[in-house]
């Protein structure tokens, strides 16, 4: 296959589009550029489907690869990249989400996407590029495809919305918003901001839907060019269709169906999903009972029949009724739990029910429960973040856990999976505007959300969650943040936007469109979609009904926790933290971490020092933390002439007097003349090894100390000022004046004696 290279201009940065070089057996590969970013992506459609497929079975992989940064990572013994990263997974759920809604309903063939970075310049993000790579790969393959989209970044730099932002300028951006779509519709929606208002957010999407146009038209001239001609229908493998005999019972089951599901499905208001599951099954059995009973079909009898209609049934009958829940809602403003269209489910809050944990919060809305715990720990137990793009450290983070109780199902545990990634990210991101700075609460903090009950966006409820329990751990967040997950209704024509979506609900031309905001702005929005994409009207629509629900839950918070508690509980560890001079940050640590690692075993604490000579000290006993943290400014301590010591330890005897501890590092040479003013024959008959005495620091010389006990008690009237100082043993071998031999024991660092 030739080779074929486009080019054009995007966001004010060449983009070029390669295809025909790399990956030729692929059903279609391309490779997109801007700067010296470069993303390979290739789309491969199989011949069939595998036996009892009820799913498009669709799988898009973003594969990270260092090469392309130029770096050889991971531990000493594994150096190829194993399982993906958080960031890899979520790119490539970004990517899946926003190419989903436009395969065509009932496809059955496997479909792979695969993205894979090549070179990564740390300017232009790989993410946008491979989104477009991935999404002309598949536009130019034979794998039918309601295309062209495209993907782009927003920003917000300086008060201007800036297209596919550096590295550099996402750092100063006010916003992050991520979208898949084309100059019309938005398909996947994945944004983190610094509280914008609604106002703004919405010109932002006008914005994108502006930018992204251009490019779908160079898309649709790429594809004329080079695309394949994509597989005729009868060519696919789809989900089974009904023959005529079929769809003539179906329309006998619409016909039983419909004037039971006011007192079947819609006189629920008070009722659970499981009991809609269980009203549906009811209704569908009576169904099955009374038509089985009318129906003849030949060469069947009774029970053969009723098999017959049954098979039918599960194949259609909740498409059906998700259907009449759709219609419902647009021809009458009708829901199934009776609430009105901007209407939340009955909300609540509390704080501190586990009683060890350093902050709990429980929300429920309707059947959607989280409980959230928050754990504070030392800064060095920061998390580190090793990725294809740059490695970094993360003092928050959010995890959300899944387990299939929460749905009264019983499923293996496999550990987390990409929805668990992505939704744990998603409240991250959500929190991260209103945290309080690092260096006014050093703490790391990990929030886990664990889903007890779900029925509409346990996301959204994990965000409230993880609010309450920062909240009841006397994490200082400067506002709280609600969520909440809006629906739509469409049948293709007519369209309605519904607050607080749950379970039936969700059908086919739906939305999953999830804000977080404080009352000044929001904070993140996440959005997917059944439809071919949301137009700005659509948009526009969902932000009043979204911001009157974000009131009322955070209403809902403050009532329960008006602010965050003053005080950390009392399982929480305390941070002493303090400041040394970073020239000294080597005999805090010592000789391979000696000094510092025998703090930590003697006191039961963790110390931790930064670059910058900031050291934090962490322990749940406070006592604790105060005698390390004495430890820590004695080895750092610079001693002066007349200091005084009350309480200096005897560490060692000697004929000529005796070496008491002054600091952490340092021991001074108490000279037997000096301890007291009259004649001291024995050092021993005054000291031994382990007695505290009172001594003042009488001289510096080169780092050798001297102290005396004398100077600080009366002199008695018949001794004279001034007093010759005994030296050594008198014999020929006396000792330097200051003892030791060279003074070794005295007055230097002595990282070997702890």
């Amino acid at each position: 296959m030739a080779m074929e290279r486009f080019e054009t201009e995007y966001s004010g940065k060449r983009l070029v589009i390669e295809t025909g070089r790399l990956a030729n057996q692929a059903g279609a590969a391309v490779t997109a550029r801007i700067g010296d970013t470069m993303v390979l992506a290739s789309a491969t459609m199989s011949g069939g489907a595998r036996q009892a497929m009820d799913y498009f079975p669709l799988m898009v992989d973003y594969e990270e690869r260092y090469a392309a940064a130029g770096k050889i990572k991971g531990p000493k013994f594994m150096k190829r990249e194993g399982r993906p990263s958080s960031e890899a997974i979520l790119i490539g759920r970004m990517i899946d989400r926003g190419m989903r809604p436009l395969f065509p309903d009932g496809l059955r063939n496997e479909v792979q996407v695969v993205i894979l970075p090549l070179s990564i310049d740390n300017e232009n993000k790989p993410d946008v590029v491979g989104m477009i790579a991935a999404t002309m790969a598949v536009e130019i393959s034979n794998i039918p495809f309601d295309g062209p989209i495209t993907g782009l970044r927003v920003g917000l730099v300086n008060g201007e919305f800036v297209a596919n932002p550096s590295v550099e300028e996402i750092e100063f951006s006010e916003l992050n918003l991520v979208v898949m779509g084309d100059g019309s519709r938005i398909t996947m929606v994945d944004c983190d901001t610094r509280e914008l208002d609604d106002d703004y957010m919405q010109k932002a999407f006008r914005f994108a839907l502006d930018t992204m146009a251009p490019l779908t038209e160079f898309m649709k001239e790429v594809k004329a060019k080079v695309g394949k001609m994509k597989a005729a229908k009868e060519e696919l493998a789809w989900a089974a269709s009904f023959n005529d005999d079929e769809q003539k019972v179906i329309e006998k089951i619409k016909k039983l169906a419909i004037p039971q599901l006011d007192s079947y499905l819609f006189n629920t208001p008070k009722g659970s999903k499981g009991e809609r599951k269980a009203i549906i099954h009811k209704l569908e059995s009576s169904i099955l009972d009374e038509l089985s009973a009318k129906m003849k079909v030949k060469e069947m009898d009774g029970d053969q029949v009723k098999a017959y209609i049954k098979g039918i049934m599960d194949r259609f009958f909740f498409d059906f009724i998700e259907e009449q829940v759709t219609n419902a809602i647009l021809d009458r403003d009708q829901r199934v739990d009776g609430r009105r269209l901007d209407e939340i489910r009955p909300l609540s809050a509390e704080v501190g029910i586990v009683p060890r944990t350093h902050g709990t919060g429980l929300f429920s809305r309707g059947e959607t429960q989280i409980l959230s715990f928050v754990t504070l720990g030392a800064p060095g137990d920061d998390l580190f973040i090793e990725t294809m793009e740059g490695d970094h450290k993360k003092k928050f983070f959010h995890h959300y856990n899944f387990l299939p109780f929460s749905v009264g199902e019983v499923k293996p545990l496999r550990g987390a999976g990409r929805r668990e990634i992505g939704h744990g990210a998603l409240a991250e991101k959500a929190l991260m505007p209103v945290l309080p700075r690092e260096s006014d609460f050093p703490y790391t903090i990990r929030v886990v959300s664990e889903v007890m009950g779900s029925n509409g966006s346990s996301s959204m409820g994990s965000t409230v969650g993880s609010t309450l329990a920062l909240m009841d751990a006397g994490v200082p967040i400067r506002k709280p943040v609600a969520g909440i997950a809006m629906g739509l209704a469409s049948d293709g024509s007519r369209w309605k936007v519904l607050t607080d979506l749950q379970d039936l609900e969700d059908g086919k031309g739906g939305m999953d469109f999830k804000f977080t905001s404080t009352r000044e702005g929001i904070t993140a929005i996440q959005m997917d979609t059944k439809t071919r994409g949301l137009t700005m009207e659509m948009i526009s629509a969902t932000f009043p009904q979204m911001r009157k629900a974000i009131d009322e839950v955070l209403n809902v918070i403050i009532g329960c926790i008006p602010e965050p508690r003053k005080e950390l509980s009392q399982y929480a560890p305390r941070i002493i933290a303090l400041k040394i001079d970073p020239e000294k940050i080597g005999e805090v640590i010592g000789p391979g971490g000696k000094v510092i690692r025998g703090m930590c075993e003697e006191y039961d604490v963790q110390i931790d020092v930064q670059d910058d000579g900031t050291v934090t000290i962490t322990s749940v006993n406070m006592e604790a933390a105060k005698k390390a943290e004495k430890a820590v400014r004695d080895i750092v301590r610079t001693l002066e002439v007349g200091e005084i010591f009350d309480s200096a330890k005897v560490v060692k005897i000697m004929p000529f007097g005796a070496f008491v501890e002054l600091t952490g590092k340092t021991d001074g040479l108490l000279h037997v003349s000096e301890i007291d003013w009259v004649r001291v024959e024995k050092v021993t008959d005054r000291l031994s090894v382990g007695d505290k005495v009172k001594v003042k620091v009488i001289g510096i010389d080169r780092g050798k100390v001297e102290v005396s006990m004398k100077v600080l008690i009366p002199r008695p009237d018949n001794v004279p000022e001034s007093q010759p100082r005994r030296s050594g043993p008198p014999d020929d071998k006396r000792r330097r004046p200051h003892g030791g031999t060279g003074g070794k024991d005295r007055g230097r660092s002595r990282p070997d004696r702890r």
